[in-house]
């Protein structure tokens, strides 16, 4: 078989989670010797489809026509579009619309987590439903103590300072209040939020809370290879009070990385990350801030190894097994 993946407008979504979905297809079907094509222009047995624009509904549209099976890949929800940008909510019934009308033009579905299929299903979408997680590089995404030290020296941290990292877009719904109000709470500590997102689409509040931040509160904007990598092991804790996600790839990328990781106990975690066990979860900010301090002062423990080896559950060769298992069922029907 071969299979066409589609990403419509690469350059638009290289640095969001989508962009990093698309790197970790590619590597996922290279690890299982899955002949596979970029370009709608070459023969295919399916099209897997990863975007809802225009092209890509063209494109779902002409391979039914011509007998060819079609996936479509569920990345986004009406849940996770809402509290991004400006505008977002007004916007959400329309984006609604769209990712339903999108998905119904699939033979079969992929989302990646359990979370994001009952979403889809409240939707009313009747095709067969995968789940299979975006998936982790575990080689790339471990404890490399040289690329801890570059982050350390780049961001001039001293070997004694707390560093409390997060990663993802400037949107309130990733949680960007809530890290900066316990930035707040721990004034001794460095806050560090890595990711895009100052542009005329964000809300002036998030403008303002971006460029006038607290003294020990640092926005670099995006950053990427070994930098990030550094940042996600040489840290001393990773923290996502996201609201609202489908899996959270940089969830999986700090777990691999063997980093301390505390989430908002939110239903996409269920039931693959356990509090205390692989991770930390508070039910609001609150808690979250509590676990956060408590950890920072060795009251509790550390579980960066329990953490990765779920992260290494998901690593991109597991995934590639699951892909495959989805193409041969959709092609045996």
């Amino acid at each position: 078989m071969k299979v066409l993946l589609y990403f419509e407008n690469e350059n638009w979504i290289r640095r969001s989670g989508i962009g990093r979905a698309m790197k970790h297809q590619i590597a996922a079907l290279q690890s299982q010797g899955i002949d596979y094509t970029l370009s709608f222009q070459d023969d295919f047995d399916i099209a897997h489809i990863n975007t809802i624009g225009p092209k890509s509904k063209a494109i779902a549209k002409w391979a039914h026509a011509h007998g060819k099976k079609v996936i479509m890949h569920a990345h986004s929800t009406k849940e996770d579009f809402q509290h991004s940008f400006r505008f977002s909510n007004a916007l959400a019934p329309l984006f609604y619309q769209r990712i339903c009308q999108m998905y119904r033009l699939g033979d079969h579905l992929i989302t990646p987590s359990e979370y994001a299929k009952g979403l889809l299903m409240s939707y009313g979408l009747k095709q067969p439903i995968h789940v299979v997680s975006n998936g982790i590089d575990t080689e790339q995404f471990c404890h490399d103590e040289t690329k801890a030290q570059l982050f350390r020296k780049t961001y001039h941290l001293s070997k004694g300072d707390q560093v409390v990292i997060s990663v993802g877009f400037l949107f309130e719904r990733k949680g960007i209040f809530d890290f900066v109000e316990t930035a707040k709470a721990m004034p001794n500590v460095h806050f560090i939020w890595f990711g895009s997102g100052t542009g005329m689409l964000t809300p002036r509040k998030i403008r303002q809370l971006v460029h006038h931040p607290l003294p020990n509160v640092t926005f670099p904007g995006y950053v990427e290879g070994d930098l990030l990598k550094g940042a996600l092991c040489g840290s001393n804790a990773f923290y996502f009070p996201s609201h609202e996600e489908t899996e959270g790839i940089v969830v999986l990328e700090a777990l691999a990385s063997g980093q301390q990781v505390f989430v908002r106990d939110i239903g996409v975690y269920h039931p693959w990350l356990v509090h205390g066990v692989h991770c930390y979860k508070g039910s609001n900010q609150k808690e979250m801030m509590q676990l956060l301090q408590s950890f920072l002062d060795d009251r509790l423990p550390h579980l960066g190894q329990a953490g990765r080896r779920c992260a290494k559950e998901r690593d991109i060769v597991e995934i590639g097994k699951r892909l495959r298992s989805v193409y041969e069922q959709v092609l045996q029907e």
